[in-house]
């Protein structure tokens, strides 16, 4: 039995889709274009010669081995490059937690603010690098720039959107993310041919994080969070701007409602372990996990590494590289177009099932060419038909599990409990995606092309999970959200159900 869910009484607000409520997003989606910037720039700034030769000369060394009895899975395998990527992970992970007290006591703005702080620190630790502890150092404050915007800005975006196009809206974080992706590749490829091109490369950063920390001071502050800290009239002005309109009074009040509840919860991190909010908490750690387990950072991390140890020249990867990023981006905003028409499940299913497809065509492609003991090269045609099942493969992530992995756990969880749901949310994201980042080199030296089947074994588990327990959540407003749940042929097993005589008159269609 599929999970599919549409609720006939669902409250539609008055409101319109205002310019304002446009600019404001945008502003804080801007925070999405540098966590994809320091997500494109690594694999280019570590497949530069010059870089390498400063901070990495032992890889320098492996990477001019030319002798035939070269293993081409081990060529870049070391813990040290590796940690300069994964660093910035780990320490978006740890600043997860105090992001998440943050974006509750302070606002979402305030939230924002500090990420923006973090990144342009960061950003001028290794834009001016003098050895590989300045280097980490510097990834390490750029990590904690990631942990509170990716904290904030998509409760921002959910918070701030009409339930019309809140898909839309808060897919611009994504959006933003292959954007900045895109640029970074841009750069790297502009850059690689000078001396010190990676010191462009990575102190370039500084533009967006000023960008970041002016919007951030320039943008209003959502009505939850000012329901939240107690200032409630100002809550009502700012919700009829946003609106558009001056009948707001019943989502003012739902919001009320909302946040009162949400007082009287003690222990928020405890409280999302309660059986009422167990779909959400096992949302919020799923989908950050599956997401990661596409293997799409191995793409986004090391595509230009990649596309060197496939056989492709070096001017030849960065562009590669560049050529994954444009698709990214048109493939993100197929999503934006589609996300609140379709809906978020067809998306993630059929994303799965190409994503599926395009790893297993990848990994026979590698398998039969290099073998097991990695050695061989790919010919012009076959590096195309590689690169073009590639693409395939970024499209059906940008359009699926990219953009809904972080929309939907931001959509699913109530006010009580969202601030813990969007922490928990990052924290398991950047987990994995500091081990993958970590690993992904030696696992490549050591399972070699079953690397990708391995990847493609996971979405087969994903899409799964996907079909049989996701409700569609299209059009619902959030404040309705765990009516979900109750009228899922699952989760109704499992969630008490004590929703008010309003929504009781909900229909399920499964």
């Amino acid at each position: 039995m599929a999970g599919g869910f549409s609720l006939d009484g669902a409250k539609h607000y008055e409101g319109n889709v205002t310019t304002f409520v446009l600019i404001t997003c945008f502003v804080a989606a801007m925070g999405g274009l540098l966590f994809g910037y320091d997500l494109g720039i690594t694999g280019g700034v570590t497949s530069m010669e010059p870089f390498l030769i400063k901070f990495f000369p032992g890889v320098y060394k492996q990477m001019k081995d030319k002798s035939e009895s070269k293993n081409q899975y081990c060529k870049f395998d070391d813990q040290l490059l590796t940690l300069f990527t994964s660093s910035l992970y780990l320490a978006a992970l740890i600043a997860s937690f105090f992001a998440s007290t943050t974006t509750r006591m302070l606002g979402r703005k305030a939230s924002m603010l500090i990420g923006g702080l973090f990144f342009l620190v960061g950003s001028l630790l290794n834009g001016f690098a003098m050895n590989i502890e300045m280097l980490i150092i510097g990834r390490l404050f750029l990590g904690i720039g990631v942990g509170f915007c990716n904290q904030s800005v998509p409760v921002y975006l959910s918070e701030v959107a009409p339930p019309k196009i809140r898909g839309a809206l808060n897919i611009g974080f994504s959006m933003m993310i292959t954007l900045g992706i895109l640029v970074a590749n841009l750069i790297n490829y502009g850059t690689s041919k000078h001396e010190n091109g990676w010191r462009v490369s990575l102190g370039i950063a500084v533009v967006p994080a000023i960008l970041l920390c002016i919007g951030s001071l320039c943008v209003v502050e959502t009505p939850n969070s000012l329901i939240e800290r107690g200032k409630y009239e100002k809550a009502k002005k700012m919700l009829k701007k946003i609106r558009g309109t001056e009948k707001i009074d019943e989502e003012y009040q739902d919001l009320v409602e909302a946040s009162e509840t949400a007082k009287h919860v003690e222990h928020p991190w405890k409280n999302i372990t309660r059986p009422k909010y167990m779909p959400q908490l096992i949302f919020c750690i799923f989908i950050p996990t599956f997401q990661q387990l596409t293997g799409i950072n191995v793409i986004m991390f090391y595509a230009p590494v990649l596309f060197q140890i496939l056989g492709f020249g070096s001017d030849a990867s960065l562009m590669s590289a560049v050529i994954t990023g444009v698709v990214n981006v048109v493939a993100t905003l197929v999503s934006i177009l589609t996300v609140d028409k379709f809906g978020r499940r067809v998306l993630l299913l059929e994303g799965g099932v190409q994503m599926f497809i395009c790893q297993v065509i990848v990994g026979i492609m590698i398998g039969l060419r290099f073998g097991l003991n990695g050695q061989g090269a790919f010919s012009k045609v076959e590096a195309d038909i590689l690169l073009f099942f590639i693409c395939a493969y970024v499209a059906a992530f940008a359009w699926s599990w990219g953009a809904l992995g972080w929309l939907v756990p931001s959509e699913i969880c109530s006010l009580e409990i969202r601030p813990a749901g969007q922490a928990i949310n990052v924290v398991t994201n950047m987990l994995f995606t500091f081990a993958i980042a970590q690993v992904f080199l030696t696992m490549l030296c050591h399972l070699k092309f079953g690397l990708f089947f391995l990847f493609a074994g996971f979405m087969v588990i994903m899409t799964i999970f996907i079909a049989l327990l996701l409700p569609e959540t299209k059009n619902v407003p959030i404040e309705e959200m765990n009516i979900l749940w109750t009228s899922h042929w699952f989760w109704k097993k499992m969630v008490p159900n004590d929703i008010d005589s309003k929504s009781k008159n909900s229909k399920s269609v499964l």
